[in-house]
């Protein structure tokens, strides 16, 4: 019997099981979920990730990527190992401590070739060596990370050290306190009071960590190293991008935060740029993320000396290269940033 298509009950059957089929496919290929993220509120130093988002380049590696912002009472590593999020934003050392805790974390790639921290000062200190007999105002995680690399390199002392609050109060008022900052925060707070203080960044210095280093969990690589490396790919291509022109990320970056300001996205900016966070070193042959064992066994070095992390700790597990090694995503010639 025919139906009114001229269809006989079997072929209508036969149609029906397609339609099934076709819809299961539909389902099979749609865009795998994953969640980053970030190590902060919204800002520059996130820009790659939401230019690759407003670019829609995750899209094309077939991913769909909701950034989430950290903060300061957000545990990134606590979320990342519970499987809340799938890939973030983290710092070599606290790598490095997990993997010797026994976590499951991996970092895959490193987007900025330093790290962001340094220190901001008053007019008269014209170098890191001259720190001795001032006050230098240390957060809780700045006393288990920099502080002790500061301290060794430039034999300062402990009662240097004083808490840093992130109220930028006591160094406006003392003449003789300085303070960790980031030059694309704290600095730009500091011009915005009418100061003139210099900045002094650490990786400059000889400071080993990367920063805003991109972790995973093991099982993600193990089980979807695809969709890991359609990820790196894609946020990598995203800070180059970003480099080059930043108005479709800074448009994600104010819906997420709205208390940023163009003034600042565009302080922040030219800070990655005047201080080559995204294009100096390897990066500059091997491309924007790029890794290398001789920089992560430097940080360990750093960190066994600094009585940070263990000697027998297992550090070559707290990363791999395999995601970046032949990406090669070059940034464009260096420019000069302007203010």
């Amino acid at each position: 019997m025919k139906n009114r298509f001229g269809l006989t009950q079997p072929l209508r059957s036969l149609a029906a099981a397609l339609s099934v089929m076709l819809a299961g496919t539909s389902l099979a290929v749609a865009n795998d979920k994953v969640v980053l993220l970030t190590s902060w509120y919204a800002q520059a130093e996130q820009g790659g990730f939401y230019q690759a988002l407003a670019e829609r380049l995750y899209e094309k590696e077939g991913l769909d990527v909701t950034i989430r912002m950290g903060g300061p009472q957000v545990n990134g590593m606590q979320l990342l190992v519970s499987k809340q999020a799938d890939f973030i934003v983290n710092y070599d050392l606290q790598i490095l401590k997990s993997v010797e805790q026994g976590l499951p974390v991996v970092a895959v790639a490193a987007p900025f070739q330093g790290d962001p921290q340094g220190l901001m000062t008053h007019a008269d200190i014209q170098g890191l060596d001259a720190l001795k007999n001032k006050q230098v105002l240390v957060s809780t995680s700045g006393q288990q990370t920099w502080w002790p690399w500061l301290k060794g390199k430039y034999q300062l002392q402990d009662n240097q050290a004083r808490p840093y609050t992130f109220n930028l109060q006591p160094f406006l008022a003392g003449p003789d306190t300085t303070q960790q900052a980031y030059a694309s925060s704290e600095l730009f707070q500091a011009i915005k009071a009418g100061q003139q203080p210099n900045f002094f960044l650490f990786a400059d210095a000889g400071y080993p960590p990367y920063g805003s280093t991109l972790a995973t969990r093991q099982d993600i690589i193990d089980e979807h190293p695809q969709r890991v490396a359609g990820f790196v790919r894609a946020s990598l291509e995203g800070w180059k991008r970003y480099l080059e022109n930043p108005a479709a990320g800074n448009a994600l970056i104010k819906r997420d935060n709205p208390n940023m300001t163009d003034e600042l996205l565009a302080w922040g900016l030219s800070t990655l740029k005047q201080h080559q966070l995204l294009t100096r070193g390897d990066a500059a042959t091997q491309g924007i993320g790029t890794m290398s064992d001789a920089r992560w066994q430097a940080t360990r070095d750093f960190m066994v000396e600094a009585g940070l992390l263990g000697a027998a700790a297992p550090w070559q597990q707290a990363y791999t290269t395999r995601f970046v090694g032949d990406l090669k995503v070059l940034p464009d010639a260096p420019q000069a940033a302007s203010r």
